[in-house]
């Protein structure tokens, strides 16, 4: 998988010049995600990211035309990455039970960065998503945008799980609310892992985030 560049697809409405189609735009997402990284979304601007990356700040407008326009963008991404992984990882398993497994472990484990994308460090994206994705749809906007398909990739990823929790369990009812809480409740476990550690069971240097989910997952769907 990573010695191959394989292109990751982002419909143009999250938009306004695709930003891999040019050296600047690809610079553009790869020191945008450093700065929102080291600054948080609240304080970054594209004035900022302008005079980090030697360009004015007009020219980050001819990509995106807001930075709430660039998160969105960035958490599309990233679950477009996602999703490309689950794929992945699940092709090639008969076992239900297996394919499941490899799903949720993918979800709830620790990102390391793939080379087969040069300019995005999955990494930081990944903490970025922790720490800052809530705030691409708890906006005021959120139902208009949802209907204009921003949140489409985070949706398909939650749905193919979805079709493995069914596989596995038929008759359960809830695989979009266990499947959500399991992404989201991975998300919180880490950064209380790293911040507020008095919050998670966490031990350094163990899966302990990727064990406790694994755990519900089975509990939950025990016929």
């Amino acid at each position: 998988m990573n010695d191959l560049q394989i292109n990751i697809s982002i419909q143009p409405s999250f938009y306004c010049k695709d930003p891999e189609s040019t050296e600047l735009g690809r610079n553009i997402v790869r020191v945008g995600i450093e700065l929102i990284d080291k600054l948080g979304y609240e304080a970054f601007t594209f004035k900022k990211l302008g005079t980090q990356i030697h360009s004015n700040e007009s020219s980050i407008y001819r990509y995106f035309d807001s930075k709430h326009a660039f998160l969105v963008y960035l958490v599309n991404w990233y679950w477009s990455w996602i999703e490309y992984k689950l794929v992945f990882v699940t092709t090639n398993i008969n076992s239900a039970e297996e394919r499941l497994e490899k799903a949720v472990q993918l979800l709830t484990e620790e990102v390391k960065e793939d080379s087969s994308f040069t300019f995005i460090n999955e990494v930081l994206l990944n903490k970025i998503i922790i720490t800052e994705s809530a705030k691409a749809y708890y906006t005021i906007d959120v139902d208009k945008e949802n209907e204009k398909g921003l949140y489409k990739s985070y949706k398909r990823v939650v749905q193919r799980v979805c079709d493995l929790v069914l596989e596995v369990n038929p008759q359960f009812k809830y695989p979009h609310m266990l499947i959500s809480t399991i992404i989201e409740g991975a998300h919180h476990q880490n950064y209380f892992s790293k911040h507020l550690p008095a919050l998670t069971d966490v031990e350094e240097g163990k899966n302990n985030i990727v064990e406790f989910y694994l755990k519900l997952t089975k509990s939950v769907l025990s016929k």
